[in-house]
């Protein structure tokens, strides 16, 4: 059964783009923009204290009539934020992802953020392991045997 691990292989030195609970969601918002991306952990040091999401502007800041440029992360993140770790099974990671509405899983391991990655990075891997599938039938199919 593939895991976490299987699908961030390769991309165990990528840089973790984080915000501080501390700045505020103006900040937060162009750092997202600028990295392209829809959520962003808040760390403490490697602690993960929360999430900030464009939902969390929209609901939180948008919708209550709050100020993006005084306002801290710290006011606005989800703190209850659902976690896996690099052994937890990926379809326990798709079930997770559909039950909670979420688009975005953080790995923690000893309460340390490692990686994280979303639904798209998810789809992209099965989708992957899916063409390889695929592939290897066709050349067993077509006589050329099967090839691991």
């Amino acid at each position: 059964m593939a895991t976490v691990r299987d699908l961030l292989k390769g991309r165990e030195n990528r840089a973790i783009w984080s915000l501080t609970p501390d700045m505020t969601v103006l900040d937060a918002l162009k750092a997202m923009a600028e990295h392209n991306v829809g959520a962003m952990p808040v760390l403490d040091g490697d602690r993960l204290l929360g999430v900030f999401s464009e939902r969390d502007y929209a609901r939180k800041i948008i919708l209550r009539g709050r100020h993006s440029n005084q306002t801290p992360v710290r006011d606005v993140m989800t703190r209850e934020v659902v976690t896996v770790t690099m052994d937890t099974p990926l379809d326990h990671c798709m079930r997770l992802m559909s039950e909670q509405h979420i688009r975005h899983l953080p790995v923690v391991e000893d309460g340390r953020l490692v990686s994280h990655f979303s639904i798209r990075d998810l789809m992209q891997w099965v989708i992957d392991t899916q063409k390889q599938q695929i592939n290897h039938l066709q050349d067993y199919i077509e006589g050329g045997g099967y090839v691991r």
